[in-house]
């Protein structure tokens, strides 16, 4: 035990220590517990010591000639401390050409504060995954030590990490995208300086020119700039937009930048924080569609429920100091928790119910824990064995000691408006309204209107007005001509993304409201506790609290001051999953108006909103639904709506009973020949899909025409029979279950007369049971293909 404590230890400090010790006196004074508290003690040592390529606060290391791209000379802070488990000679030369990235048993410490405890990172190349969990866990910091290279990343993978804002100087837009890729630069300066070589009569230069070009070629440079602006004009960039300088964009705007950037470099690891944050509607629909043929790896941490479910293929969960992953989109893994949360509860009180037996049978409360842990311990030195006893898992002495489960304390929000007193219509509008800043005229003539039933979502491209209409309806802004009316009794409730102004910054959250709303202060907690804001930040400084928080202060404020009608402006932003869905359960259930601009499309769809359109210097109601308007956006920007098929594949058996139930396009409620064409879709393997309705309605009626004399589809191999006698029975005969009596009185299966059923075969149960594993095998060939086009 004593040398296995020494070997442990790493540190110069602790050897040497171990070496004054005197084995033969010394040593038999140590208890094996201080034997313990001493090897623990020094693995500390040892990972610290780890850390020494990974972390060190004295030293300030440049990133800046690191592989990757914007973002890569990120600096973490010294705040963060890090430790990981130190890879092999063997796994460092592997992560030479890998571009997965495993990083296993990491720690990351912010300010004292663990954030990950003993976590595994899991990345495979070519999976979009989505980083999910409540805010403040430490998100943003890993993937700001991912950037940095502060874990292990393999040195082959170059990660781009997209930064809020770019650096800005007189350069357009267009060509900051253009420039941000050095490699297309250097190979067209070099081209440019061997076209001058060749004009001045150097004719070897030919060679070296034709290397270049080709290079330029397979990078595909000529294609460059229309893809650049392509990307721009999908994140809102008029071509007029694209020329104008970089320092005469607003913050908003020069974000947008660097994400085009970062979408037009491609590296092999993209890094999103937030990317919808500072987008509108339009954009956020494009970037949706964009990164759905996304190839390389993708990270992406958003509060946007709607986008992730388009875009991720895989659910990394940030829970306890730990990640854990799901394959499937948002709501695939909401599902899966779910039913893992339901499990670890079952379990819990089942071990509680254990606890509490064992404590009423004499035992006290720590010997009855520590013979529930050692039985734990055994069933997972069980499960670790091999198929020969072997255990699986390396040395057992190295696993953690088990620990009871505790109860998982579950994140719970809830915003709620009271019912308003019902008003008579007109409540609210703009009659006649024009307004302009300067020379620039917003709007001419409008007139709008809301009353106590009203849901809207008012869209349209940035810049064209939506938030200044939200201002000209609520009074905040007059308008140039025209008026604002509204019922004299109306309180309206107004809730933008700069509402955290409006709060007393030097004052606590509990102070806030008890001040303003003479709550009592419990009552003032209780209001503040169901927004989501945790206990300790209630007597925080206002001024102190996350853009997150103070989010929840001022709804918190917006729902105690009664509105009739609500006006929110991009409510959504600083917000996570399950507040958004929190806020859109509020809206439902409250009775008044409703009037909002936001770019969280699953927020317009749960609140069932009627879609309004700013253009032309006007509002106008859209004939459709959020769909409709996703697919008219897309098409004005020349690209084509990327649709997801959920494939699964059932027996040809199986599809006689599903009537009512599609195998390709998961739908519901469909007629019984819907569900005719959806089995035939899946039956010529998705070229249906890709057919027009007058070859779907041929293949159709092929496939039925098959079908009759083809009976249960059992032996694909059997030509078409010929005589009345096997069309009847040719079905029966394929699942074996039809004798023919012949003249000799014989039971065989084939007919004596010259049309046999099969021609040149007898159906014998040898022959039979030979067609069908052949067609059991093709099944499972099938299966497996369409499994892989799934995955």
């Amino acid at each position: 035990f004593l040398k296995n404590c020494i070997h442990k230890m790493s540190s110069a400090k602790l050897t040497s220590e171990m070496n004054n010790l005197d084995l033969n006196k010394d040593v038999k004074k140590l208890s094996k517990k201080e034997l313990k508290k001493l090897a623990k003690k020094a693995e500390y040592e040892k990972e610290i010591q780890s850390m020494g390529s990974t972390y060190d606060p004295d030293k300030k290391e440049s990133f800046e000639n690191e592989v990757g791209g914007i973002g890569s000379s990120l600096n973490v802070g010294d705040q963060f401390t890090v430790s990981q488990q130190t890879k092999t000679l063997v796994q460092e030369a592997q992560d030479e050409t890998s571009k997965d990235i495993k990083v296993t048993n990491f720690d990351i410490t912010a300010a004292g504060k663990l954030l990950f405890n003993k976590a595994e990172l899991i990345i495979a190349h070519g999976r979009r995954y989505g980083l999910v969990g409540p805010n403040g866990q430490g998100k943003t910091t890993l993937l700001k030590h991912i950037a940095t290279r502060k874990l292990n990343i393999p040195s082959s993978i170059d990660i781009l990490y997209c930064e809020q804002e770019i650096k800005v100087d007189k350069t357009s837009a267009i060509y900051a995208v253009l420039n941000s890729d050095t490699t297309r630069l250097q190979l067209l300066e070099k081209e440019k300086e061997l076209i001058q070589k060749l004009e001045d009569g150097d004719v070897n230069a030919g060679e070296e020119l034709q290397t270049i070009t080709n290079e330029l070629r397979n990078i595909g440079a000529d294609a460059a700039e229309p893809k650049a602006r392509r990307i721009l004009a999908g994140l809102g960039f008029s071509r007029e937009m694209q020329e104008k300088a970089c320092e005469d964009f607003s913050g908003g705007w020069r974000m947008r930048i660097s994400l085009a950037r970062a979408l037009f470099l491609e590296p092999t690891l993209l890094l999103l924080d937030e990317p919808t944050n500072h987008l509108d509607l339009n954009a956020v629909i494009w970037l949706d569609n964009y990164l759905q043929t996304w190839k390389n790896t993708l990270l992406i941490v958003s509060h946007d429920q709607g986008f992730l479910d388009s875009v991720c293929t895989d659910i990394i969960h940030l829970q306890d100091q730990k990640l854990y992953y799901y394959k499937g989109n948002y709501s695939k893994f909401k599902e899966m928790h779910e039913q893992k949360m339901k499990e670890h509860l079952k379990a819990y009180e089942q071990q509680q119910k254990t606890l509490t037996a064992l404590k009423k049978g004499g035992k006290s409360k720590k010997q009855a824990t520590e013979e529930i842990k050692n039985k734990m311990t055994h069933k997972t030195n069980k499960e670790k064995k091999g198929k020969h006893g072997i255990s699986a898992m390396g040395n057992e002495d190295d696993a953690p000691p088990p620990e009871l489960l505790q109860r998982i304390k579950e994140y719970q929000v809830k915003f709620n408006f009271p019912d308003p007193t019902p008003l008579p219509p007109p409540v609210l509008g703009l009659h006649s309204v024009n307004f302009q800043y300067g020379d620039n005229v917003l709007f001419k003539n409008v007139d709008f209107g809301v009353d106590m039933s009203s849901r809207i979502a008012i869209v349209g491209p940035n810049g064209v007005g939506k938030s200044t209409l939200l201002k000209l309806l609520y009074g905040k802004i007059q308008p140039t001509q025209g008026e604002q009316r509204k019922h004299r009794q109306l309180r309206i409730g107004w809730f933008d993304q700069h509402a955290n102004e409006s709060l007393n910054g030097e004052q606590s959250p509990v102070e806030f409201l008890v001040t303003k709303f003479g709550l009592d202060y419990q009552d003032a907690r209780k209001t503040l506790g169901t927004t989501g804001l945790a206990a300790h930040a209630h007597t925080v400084k206002i001024k102190d609290l996350s853009g997150g928080q103070k989010s929840r202060v001022a709804l918190a404020d917006l729902a105690l001051g009664n509105p009739d009608i609500l006006i929110l402006d991009e409510p959504t932003n600083n917000l996570d999953i399950e507040s958004i869905h929190a806020l859109a359960n509020a809206i439902n259930n409250f009775s008044g108006g409703v009037v909002m601009v936001t770019h969280d499309e699953r927020l317009i769809r749960e609140t069932e909103c009627t879609l309004w359109i700013v253009e032309d210097k006007n509002i106008y109601e859209i004939d459709g639904d959020f769909d409709t308007y996703k697919e008219e956006i897309l098409r004005s920007l020349g690209e084509s709506l990327v649709k997801n098929f959920t494939i699964s594949m059932v027996s040809s058996r199986k599809l006689k009973n599903k009537s009512k139930k599609s195998i390709g396009i998961q739908k519901k409620g469909i007629t019984k020949k819907q569900a005719v064409k959806d089995e035939v879709a899946m039956e010529v393997d998705g070229e249906i899909i890709k057919s027009s309705k007058k070859d779907m309605g041929k293949l159709i009626k092929e496939r039925k025409q098959h079908q009759r004399w083809k009976g249960n589809d059992e032996h694909p191999d059997v030509p078409e029979p010929k005589s009345e006698f096997t069309k009847r029975n040719l079905s029966r005969i394929g699942r074996g279950d039809l004798k023919v009596t012949s003249k000799t009185g014989k039971k065989t299966t084939t007919e004596t007369s010259k049309n046999k059923c099969i021609p040149g075969r007898l159906l014998t149960k040898k022959a039979l049971k030979k067609i069908n594993k052949s067609k059991k095998r093709e099944l499972k060939e099938k299966e497996k293909k369409m499994n892989t086009m799934e995955s």
